[in-house]
């Protein structure tokens, strides 16, 4: 699969809410106004059309136009709503996706192979990245310019001080 088409996660569909075929949604990024710039999601083996998306207690609350009451609502439960990595809007200087991260290799800044990013996290204070050594270890490190010199497509480079 070309890295343009791959799948990029936005949400996934948390239960309904009400009676009309709306559902509860876990965000995975900008939040409920992000959504909107998507008309279709990929949803398992089938295609969503959004009609409406709105703010709610820790997501966001949508309508889509083949759901049309509670019970296909629930059915839905665990869907996970996706679209093509081609879909989102182009990056600025500095920016990246978390998506684009995952996977690539790390090295040291004084040259040594240090493993692969397996998970970004965001506790808050900003995103971590998480890494893996060959053999299972993991360790974190911030995604700042001080521990995070460089990166691009082929790979990130962390500063050998924050090397595990």
């Amino acid at each position: 699969m070309s890295d343009a088409n791959r799948p990029v996660t936005l949400a996934a569909i948390a239960g309904a809410h009400g009676v009309r075929g709306e559902v509860r949604l876990k965000l995975f990024g900008e939040g409920a106004e992000a959504l909107r710039a998507f008309s279709v999601f990929n949803a398992g083996d089938r295609t969503l059309t959004l009609k409406s998306v709105r703010p709610a207690n820790q997501g966001a609350v949508a309508t889509f136009a083949e759901v049309g009451d509670r019970s296909a609502a629930e059915a839905l439960r665990g869907t996970v709503l996706t679209v093509p990595r081609s879909a989102l809007p182009p990056l600025g200087e500095g920016e990246y996706y978390h998506h684009d991260l995952i996977g690539l290799a790390c090295v040291s800044t004084d040259g040594a192979a240090i493993g692969q990013v397996v998970a970004v996290e965001n506790f808050g204070a900003g995103d971590i990245l998480e890494i893996e050594k060959p053999g299972g270890k993991r360790f974190m490190v911030p995604m700042n310019a001080r521990a995070v010199p460089a990166w691009n497509d082929d790979g990130i480079t962390i500063n050998a001080a924050f090397v595990e």
